[in-house]
């Protein structure tokens, strides 16, 4: 079978995206990129200027993905409580999808090589979860706390979990997601 020019340009971006979660985007260079993906370190910079370019495009390409994943369908006219449950299934959804992409996402969120398009990305997306809290406590339904202690919470627990599931020490079965979903909503939602 011949490899085509997007097959290389996947591979590369898969092995990168792979090794610059597991290790980092500092300690990560391109010849071991290159023998990850099964090509020459030339062909990947055919494909990319350098390694800061190749991080950015990694970087807003799965952050890209993970905001339509989230907007898609995004049950505006329902109840907080929906809502969170979008925005839960969907994290699930995407991790499920791209187990290496939110956390490559979340360790590399303020890293140095960003680029403005990179920064702009990742704001569209807080701007999401953010609109989504900001809603919720103006409906007196989320704890009035800033939209990024509210983030932090969630986002932070589920990288947790999905680390967990990541190296087997939990299952992700259907009852098992549902509770967690359950404890995330109950720590953010206000009680009256």
């Amino acid at each position: 079978m011949m490899i085509t020019s997007a097959n290389k340009r996947d591979s590369i971006v898969t092995s990168a995206l792979v090794l610059f979660a597991e290790r980092g985007y500092d300690a990560t260079t391109i010849p071991m990129i290159a023998a990850s993906a099964g090509v020459g370190a030339g062909t990947i910079y055919r494909y990319f200027e350098n390694k800061e370019v190749l991080g950015n495009k990694i970087f807003q390409e799965y952050l890209d993905i993970f905001t339509e994943t989230v907007k898609n369908g995004f049950p505006h006219d329902d109840s907080i409580r929906t809502q969170f449950h979008h925005i839960f299934k969907t994290m699930v959804h995407f991790t499920t999808e791209q187990d290496q992409a939110l956390y490559f996402i979340k360790i590399h969120s303020g890293a140095h090589f960003l680029n403005e398009d990179s920064h702009a990305s990742f704001q569209g997306l807080l701007n999401i979860f953010k609109n989504f809290f900001d809603s919720g406590k103006e409906k007196k339904e989320i704890k009035e706390l800033p939209s990024s202690a509210l983030i932090a919470i969630i986002y932070g627990a589920f990288l947790e979990l999905e680390r967990l599931v990541r190296i087997g020490e939990l299952e992700p079965d259907p009852k098992l997601l549902a509770d967690v979903e359950e404890s995330f909503w109950d720590a953010v939602r206000l009680h009256v």
